[in-house]
């Protein structure tokens, strides 16, 4: 009797392991893609946008569905982070393969609707990129959309200027195919990096 319950004890013990190994393997998941940009993926914001190209079409998001959009706030008298970020942007895009750049759509939207016609806005993006879009609206339509993806500005003069200039959020979000928020971009992210982050975000929808 002693033996047979050390068997039986034994055993016990031997499909205890094998279970719990079992166990571990279907609750385990794929390690998330390493980006180095800011991974937001499950954002519960930036979720709609509604604004008009610079061709004067009405724009939303569901317009892109299939391509990676990056999306950018900001304005085309900026004397700095606008122009680097766009330069970037296109940048970035030449590192990627030819197909692969082609799935990317980058939106400019103005910050700055007063004076960023869309004559303007049309020269100004596509003199960084042929692709690129400029977005814009009503200053309502422009607030509810910064809203919508947290993006802050204001306006502001320095000491006796003539003009103005408008200080905004400096980052960009990525939106997959899908048009779900992906990442979160800093403001000078290296063009290596963003083409990097693009192609593996690209590469983990299949």
């Amino acid at each position: 009797m002693p033996t047979k319950l050390r068997l039986t004890a034994g055993w016990l013990a031997i499909l205890l392991v094998l279970t719990l190994g079992l166990t571990a393997g279907c609750g385990e998941r794929r390690p998330k893609p390493a980006y180095r940009g800011t991974d937001i993926t499950g954002a519960d914001f930036g979720r709609r946008l509604e604004l008009n190209d610079h061709d004067g079409r009405p724009r939303s998001l569901a317009d892109f569905r299939g391509k990676v959009v990056v999306l950018f706030f900001g304005y085309t008298h900026c004397p700095d982070v606008c122009p680097t970020t766009l330069s970037d942007m296109a940048q970035a895009l030449k590192l990627l393969a030819p197909e692969q750049a082609r799935r990317v759509q980058v939106l400019f939207v103005t910050v700055d609707p007063e004076r960023d016609t869309p004559a303007l806005l049309k020269g100004y993006v596509t003199y960084f990129h042929p692709s690129f879009l400029g977005l814009y609206g009503t200053p309502e339509a422009v607030a509810q959309a910064a809203r919508e993806f947290k993006v802050t500005y204001r306006r502001h003069s320095e000491p006796g200027a003539s003009d103005y200039l408008i200080d905004h959020t400096a980052g960009s979000y990525v939106l997959d195919s899908r048009g779900r928020l992906r990442l979160y971009l800093p403001y000078a992210h290296p063009p290596a990096d963003i083409a990097h982050d693009l192609a593996l975000l690209m590469q983990s929808e299949g």
